[in-house]
């Protein structure tokens, strides 16, 4: 027996996750605040430090401040002026990761409130991009740095329930010639490559008329795609997987408009900084 079914059975069977689907959003939220409630009001500092003491999302990081500061710095004085620096918030709007990215639901942690903590500032930022550029902004460069949460466990050296992740993207419109793609595509390069020293691009090609945006990079061999359209590639450094990035249609999905194109970029801050 799952755990799901187990629950469900202790609660009055299927029946009970159906009503609750038939909830409106506000009338879920007052049903879920006022359990969290009556859960919370049931316990005592000594159950609060025990949790603090023994779960991962709620522990300080193991990478001292100074050194994660000191590589959150030299990410932004790399960084382009054309590029805003945004302050994102710590929470996206519910469905961030599953509707744009179409990540697990359970890889990220939902609130009760209609919300997920952030988990990728990649996604906020194609979020913001595309309300820019539904004003009528041409090329918009977005970056942010955002402690994010994980809700999947893993495992090895260099990884954690909660990271800090540098987050670049470029949303525009189709120029014809992969003008769009070519352009943006050095710029983040050049970035990545001015911000994180000597590292090693590993480019997967999608679409065979990519080839030429990926220039004299060499093919990563292991063809990790995920949600990218067209080009993505694996940024390493001392034979260490630091970042990736590549093109999406997310902008696409979310203003209806196929002629959108976007670009993004990530660096794990916390693998950077221990290098």
């Amino acid at each position: 027996m799952g755990a799901l079914s187990r629950v469900l059975r202790s609660v009055g069977g299927e029946e009970a996750l159906t009503g609750l689907e038939r909830l409106s959003g506000s009338d879920l939220t007052t049903l879920l605040l006022a359990l969290v409630r009556r859960r919370s009001a049931g316990l005592s500092g000594a159950d609060v430090l025990r949790q603090y003491r023994s779960d991962r999302f709620v522990a300080p990081s193991s990478v001292p401040f100074e050194v994660l500061r000191a590589a959150e710095d030299r990410l932004l004085a790399a960084l382009p002026e054309t590029f805003s620096v945004l302050g994102l918030a710590p929470v996206a709007p519910l469905g961030t990761c599953s509707a744009v990215a179409e990540m697990d639901q359970n890889n990220v942690l939902s609130t009760v409130r209609g919300t997920e903590v952030a988990a990728d500032p990649t996604n906020a930022l194609a979020l913001e991009a595309a309300v820019r550029r539904q004003t009528g902004a041409d090329d918009v460069r977005l970056a942010a740095v955002q402690r994010v949460v994980r809700a999947q466990r893993f495992s090895g050296a260099g990884r954690f329930a909660h990271f800090t992740l540098f987050a670049a993207v470029s949303a525009g419109r189709d120029r014809g010639s992969l003008a769009f793609e070519r352009q943006h595509f050095a710029e983040h390069v050049e970035f990545l490559r001015a911000a994180c020293g000597d590292v090693e691009f590993r480019v997967t090609v999608l679409d065979p008329r990519f080839e030429v945006v990926r220039g004299d990079l060499p093919a990563d061999p292991s063809r990790h795609t995920g949600y990218y359209k067209g080009l993505c590639f694996k940024v390493f450094r001392d034979g260490v997987e630091i970042g990736d990035g590549g093109f999406t249609d997310w902008t696409q999905r979310l203003m209806g408009n196929r002629k959108e194109r976007l670009l993004i970029s990530g660096v794990g801050v916390d693998r950077l900084a221990t290098l």
